[in-house]
């Protein structure tokens, strides 16, 4: 079977975006270039995972090769809605991560779910993409290049897309529904 690599290097934008109200969102990462749209689907906990692990990989990237990093944005960046038409090309199962050091950019791969993958997996290279411990070859692609700035500003929407479901109870930390919550705390009882 064949597979595709959606490559952008750079991308013109590249965001973490949501369809659907809060509860019943599905967490899209979307990459916008050259004429191209390409929207893949993950869980929400991908997509903090990711916001995460960029941050650890832009702090060794300074600590290792001393890269200039940007500081966090103080202004709102790029809170426009995802990009229409939102379709799905694959769901993610695994993300790989890597700075290579000779461009000074940062190389993020989002790999589709193969068939008998039980878990979601997060990858993390200091180097580039080509090791051993590869998924299976035969599997959808989304790679993307982005400078340290982009990457800045990626895991600043990222979080906040993460932040901008229903608020947690602030007994149990459970999402509150509109139509109310059963607290565990509260010994089942509707709050």
């Amino acid at each position: 079977m064949t597979h595709q690599v959606h490559a952008f290097e750079p991308p013109e934008r590249f965001v973490a975006g949501t369809v659907g109200p809060p509860g019943e969102r599905t967490f899209f990462l979307q990459a916008r270039g050259g004429g191209r749209l390409v929207s893949v689907a993950l869980e929400k906990v991908q997509v903090s995972l990711l916001a995460e692990k960029l941050e650890e990989l832009l702090t060794e990237a300074r600590r290792r090769f001393g890269v200039e990093l940007p500081e966090a944005p103080r202004t709102l960046g790029d809170n426009d809605p995802l990009d229409t038409p939102v379709d799905e090309e694959f769901r993610v199962g695994t993300l790989g991560l890597a700075f290579d050091v000779d461009t000074a950019t940062v190389v993020i791969e989002a790999i589709a779910a193969g068939e008998a993958e039980a878990e979601v997996e997060l990858g993390d290279d200091d180097e580039d993409e080509d090791s051993d411990d590869e998924p299976d070859e035969d599997l959808d692609r989304l790679r993307v290049r982005l400078t340290p700035q982009a990457t800045r500003e990626f895991i600043e929407r990222a979080r906040r897309v993460v932040n901008a479901g229903r608020p947690p109870c602030p007994l149990c930390g459970q999402p509150l529904d509109p139509a109310g919550h059963l607290c565990p705390r509260h010994n089942g009882y509707h709050r």
